[in-house]
């Protein structure tokens, strides 16, 4: 049969999402390990999470400089063998913080998974800290955040959360240069002894993986408690979203603005993320948006505009987020409020909601294809205690979404007056 590439495929919808789950095990000492075993290539990720995230520091840069200098040298290695013998099995060994939780990974081919294992067990459980590393880091971190301070989009950024959360809460915090003097080696020592024990510690394993590896993970991890384990002091900081609607940061010899809109919000937990993540979508969440098709294709007022939602653990909120030219900074405000109010007043036509909802459900798809984006759907519910039955109200929503509804979020949360507005640049 000769294929005739004049006439397209059909066009089929997506009428039902299988995820592999993650099986959950437990080694000998209550370290809860989740695998997810997939893939065709003899290699393994394993990931140890810690609720060790900026959420849980008592000052700016606490978290991440604890998790950054675990890898400059343990007990047994300094830190050019640490490096050096992981590359030699060729391994990877990665470090990040995020807002709630600290997380080392190791990438390793799966006959070489004990022998990486060994330095991964030195970084975590026997780190030292040198004196000279930290003032390395700390000297490259300040040098680095006064040159991006002169950023307006990192200064958006920062100031945004400010405007969102508070100065004091703990998603607001935004680093300041005396903050990188303030910090000295004792308080990282004593973040990790609080938060970097077997009693705070979870394991993501995902790729091919070998019949032994429960068993590998509990010699080198398991056999008995570690750290100095003790209760995890959860904050509970106090909400201080800003009063004031605008918001002005001025740089007068700034060739752009950095523009953000949006607000205080919900989390993935909250019955109506669902539909407004489909509301998102239209608004600013794909290339195909409204506000794409307004603000770049047709005024040609910026290279890239979008909206998100961003869930933290303990918290939401929504953004709309740009760079313009100072000459108009504030066309662009005017544009994204006129596209606000079209989803507050007129009903989504029914055709894009369908292109919309197929390209939701098609992202959605494309973000659970191999063993490590399987692992980070995982995650993705794990971190909020919710179940795998997630993904499936997930896709009920988008599909059965109607344009009143898209209507009735945009009133119920897209109110103007209820928007905080920040420019850094010019207006």
């Amino acid at each position: 049969m000769t294929l005739n590439r004049k006439i397209a495929p059909e066009f089929k919808t997506i009428d039902k999402i299988d995820i592999q789950q993650a099986v959950e095990h437990t080694l000998a000492n209550g370290i809860k390990v989740y695998t997810i075993d997939s893939g065709s290539q003899e290699l393994t990720k394993i990931e140890f999470l810690f609720k060790a995230g900026m959420y849980y520091q008592s000052q700016p840069l606490l978290a991440s400089a604890t998790n950054n200098l675990l890898e400059t040298g343990t007990k047994n290695y300094t830190a050019n063998e640490l490096s050096d013998n992981i590359d030699f099995f060729g391994s990877f060994f990665e470090c990040s913080v995020e807002q709630d939780y600290a997380s080392l990974a190791l990438y390793s081919l799966n006959k070489y998974l004990d022998k990486s294992l060994h330095y991964v067990e030195d970084i975590i459980k026997n780190p030292i800290f040198p004196k000279d590393e930290f003032e390395i880091y700390i000297s490259n971190k300040k040098q680095k955040h006064i040159v991006n301070s002169e950023k307006v989009n990192v200064l958006a950024r920062r100031r945004f959360s400010e405007l969102i959360f508070g100065e004091k809460h703990p998603y607001g915090v935004a680093v300041k240069d005396e903050d990188f003097d303030k910090l000295k080696i004792e308080h990282i020592v004593e973040f990790y002894k609080m938060f970097y024990h077997s009693g705070n510690c979870s394991i993501v394993a995902s790729g091919k993986l070998s019949s032994n590896l429960i068993d590998t993970l509990n010699d080198f991890f398991g056999k008995s408690t570690w750290g100095h384990v003790q209760p995890i002091p959860v904050p509970k900081p106090a909400l201080d979203t800003t009063k004031q609607q605008k918001h002005l940061i001025e740089k007068p010899d700034a060739i752009q603005s950095a523009v953000r809109v949006g607000r205080h919000l919900f989390n993935k937990k909250d019955p109506d993320y669902f539909k407004f993540q489909v509301l998102n979508t239209i608004l600013g969440g794909y290339f195909g948006s409204r506000l794409m098709a307004n603000i770049r294709e047709h005024k040609g007022y910026t290279y890239g505009i979008g909206s998100g939602l961003a869930s933290l653990v303990n918290d939401g909120y929504f953004f709309i987020s740009t760079e313009v030219g100072v000459d108009v900074t504030n066309n662009t405000l005017t544009e994204i409020y006129k596209e606000i109010k079209l989803l507050r007043e007129e009903l989504v036509d029914k055709d894009e909601l369908e292109t919309v909802r197929n390209y939701v459900l098609g992202q959605f798809l494309r973000s659970v294809d191999g063993p490590y984006s399987l692992a980070d759907k995982f995650k993705a519910i794990w971190e909020f205690g919710l179940g795998y039955d997630y993904f499936e109200k997930y896709f009920a929503a988008v599909k059965t979404i109607t344009p009143e509804e898209i209507k009735d979020l945009a009133n119920k949360y897209l109110q103007e007056k209820d928007l905080i507005e920040l420019v850094v640049g010019k207006k």
